[in-house]
C-alpha cells in the first residue's frame, strides 16, 4: 500500500537566483502544488518558468484571528489533499526548517496519519541577513519568532534575530516587550527583503521607533545586538554571576576580594532574617529586594567555590534540580502520593536512601545541630512521628506540658542549675510538641507574642508620658493596670 506523500519545497529568500534546480524541477513536476503565500517576490519568476497552476493559502490570513489558527488550517488542509491526490507539493519561503511553523505542525500531524514527508531544502533568508549585518552566527545567535515571543526567551547577552514581524501591530508588541530589557534609545537594525534584488533594505533605528517605520511587512526581520552590562535595563542570573566575577576578579572591589566563607556567615544569616521580616509584614517590594540580597550570598559562595576549583553556580543549580527530580517521584516518576503527608513520607524515604541512613535514629541525628533549638526540636519530633512514635491526640501532648511544668516546680527553687536547665528544656520540648500537633509555626507564634509585648509596653510608656511621668515613676500596680487596659482595647478591636 502506497502512503500519501507531501513534498515540502523551500523557495529560498525570494530571488530566482536563490531557487535551486532541484526545487524548480519539483515545482514543475507537481500535479498538485500549494503555496503558503503567493505574496512573495519569487512567485512572478516561478510563473515565468511555466508554473502557473497552484493554490495559495493567502485567503486564510484574512479570515483567521491568529497565526496559530492559520498554520493549523494549512496543515490540516494539506493532509486532507494528500489523502485525496496521493502526492502533493507544498512550497514555502526560505528553508522549510527555518522559522516555518506550518511545516512544524505538518510534520507532527503527518506521523499520526501515516503521511510521508519529504523536505527539499532551500536557501534560508538567514544567509543574506548574515551577509548584510557582517555577522558570524558562531559567536552566539538566538532566532526568535515574533508571534511566539515571550520574556523567557529574551537574552540580552546574545545576538538576537526576530523574524515574522509582519506588520506594525506585531512590531509594537515586540517593541513593548523589548523595552523591558533594552534602553529606549538602543540601536536595532530593521531588515527588509534580505537577498532580494530591488527590495533589500536595511535601517538602524532606536528601539522606541520600531513600530513607526514604513519598511515593515511580511519580508521584515529585526536584528538586536547584545547589550553591555552597564547599559542593561533588566538582568538575569548570568548577569549577577558576571558582576560577582568582576568584583572578585583582577582589579575588583577590595571589600569583596577579602571576603571568605567564614566572614560571609553573619551576612547570610542577617539576609535570611530580613527576608523573614518582609514575609511577616507582608511587604512585597521589600521581599523582592531582600530575596535579591539573599541570592547574592549564594552567588558569592558559588564564586568562592569556583576560585577553589570545588564547584560553581551551575553545579549548585544542577544539584538542587537533580534533588527536586529525585525526590518528586510522584511527579517525575512512577510513585504515588496524593496527599502532602504521603509526599513527605516519600521524601524522607528517598532522603534516607540517598544519605545511606539505615536506622531511623540516624535521621534524627541528621537534623543539623546548628539550627535554632525550637526548629531543630520540631524537625526531630516530625521524624520520630513519621514512624509512629507520637501521641495520638493533642490533649495527650498538652498533658505532657503540665507534667513537665510540675517537674520544673520541684527543682526551680534549688541551686541545681543543670537540673533546672534540663527540666526547663523538657517543658519547651513538650510545648513544641503541642505546636506541632496544632500545625503552628512556633517561631512565628513567639515572634507575634514578642511584638504584642512590645506594643503593650509602648502603650504603658505613652500613658505615662501623657500623665507627665517617667516610666520609672510608675508603680508595678499602675503598670499592671495599664497592661490590662490595653489588653481589653486589643480584644475589642479583634472583635
Amino acid at each position: 500500500m502506497t502512503h500519501p506523500k507531501i513534498v515540502i519545497v523551500g523557495l529560498g529568500p525570494g530571488s530566482n537566483k536563490h531557487l535551486t534546480l532541484a526545487a524548480a524541477r519539483k515545482l514543475k513536476a507537481a500535479k498538485k502544488l500549494f503555496l503558503r503565500t503567493a505574496k512573495y517576490p519569487i512567485i512572478d519568476q516561478i510563473k515565468g518558468l511555466g508554473i502557473d497552476e497552484f493554490e495559495s493559502f493567502d485567503y486564510l490570513y484574512e479570515g483567521k484571528p491568529t497565526f496559530e489558527g492559520i498554520y493549523e488550517c494549512i496543515a490540516d488542509k494539506l493532509l486532507e489533499e494528500a489523502g485525496k491526490h496521493g502526492s502533493i507539493v507544498y512550497a514555502v519561503p526560505g528553508n522549510p526548517l527555518v522559522a516555518e511553523t506550518s511545516v512544524e505542525l505538518l510534520t507532527e500531524k503527518s506521523r499520526d496519519l501515516g503521511v510521508e514527508i519529504e523536505i527539499l531544502p532551500g536557501m534560508s533568508f538567514l544567509d543574506p541577513v548574515f551577509t548584510l549585518l557582517g555577522l558570524n552566527p558562531n559567536k552566539g545567535l538566538l532566532i526568535l519568532d515574533a508571534l511566539e515571543l515571550d520574556k523567557k526567551k529574551i537574552d540580552t547577552n546574545n545576538h538576537c534575530l526576530i523574524v515574522q514581524i509582519y506588520d506594525r501591530f506585531i512590531a509594537s508588541n515586540v517593541k513593548l516587550l523589548l523595552l523591558d530589557y533594552y534602553p529606549h534609545d538602543f540601536k536595532v537594525t530593521l531588515i527588509r527583503g534580505a537577498g532580494i534584488d530591488d527590495v533589500e533594505d536595511i535601517h538602524s533605528i532606536p528601539l522606541v521607533e520600531l513600530d513607526r517605520n514604513d519598511l515593515i511587512d511580511h519580508l521584515t526581520c529585526l536584528y538586536v545586538p547584545p547589550v553591555l552590562l552597564k547599559d542593561k535595563v533588566r538582568f538575569n542570573l548570568n548577569d549577577l554571576e558576571e558582576i560577582m566575577d568582576i568584583l572578585r576578579g583582577e582589579n575588583g572591589c577590595p571589600w569583596d576580594l577579602e571576603q571568605t566563607r567564614q566572614s560571609l556567615k553573619p551576612f547570610l544569616l542577617e539576609e535570611t532574617y530580613e527576608v523573614l521580616e518582609m514575609l511577616d509584614i507582608e511587604n512585597v517590594d521589600g521581599l523582592c529586594d531582600e530575596l535579591g540580597d539573599l541570592l547574592l550570598q549564594i552567588v558569592f559562595h558559588a564564586r568562592i567555590g569556583k576560585e577553589n576549583d570545588e564547584f560553581d553556580l551551575s553545579d549548585v543549580i544542577t544539584a538542587i534540580s537533580n534533588k527536586m527530580l529525585r525526590r518528586h517521584t510522584h511527579i517525575f516518576g512512577d510513585a504515588k502520593a496524593d496527599t502532602p503527608d504521603e509526599v513527605l513520607k516519600n521524601w524522607e524515604k528517598i532522603k534516607m536512601d540517598e544519605k545511606g541512613l539505615n536506622k531511623y535514629t540516624e535521621t534524627l541525628k541528621s537534623v543539623p545541630s546548628i539550627l535554632p533549638a525550637l526548629m531543630r526540636s520540631y524537625k526531630v519530633q516530625e521524624k520520630a512521628a513519621s514512624v509512629g512514635f507520637d501521641w495520638e491526640r493533642v490533649e495527650d501532648a498538652a498533658k505532657k506540658v503540665f507534667e513537665e511544668l510540675d517537674e520544673l516546680k520541684d527543682v526551680y527553687k534549688s541551686e541545681d542549675r543543670d537540673k533546672i536547665m534540663e527540666e526547663l528544656g523538657d517543658v519547651l520540648f513538650a510545648v513544641v510538641n503541642v505546636a506541632r500537633f496544632l500545625n503552628v509555626d512556633l517561631e512565628e507564634a513567639l515572634r507575634r507574642s514578642i511584638e504584642k509585648f512590645i506594643n503593650r509596653f509602648t502603650y504603658i510608656e505613652e500613658s505615662a508620658i501623657k500623665a507627665n511621668k517617667d516610666l520609672t515613676e510608675l508603680s508595678l500596680e499602675e503598670m499592671d493596670n495599664l497592661w490590662n487596659e490595653i489588653k481589653k482595647i486589643a480584644y475589642k478591636e479583634k472583635k
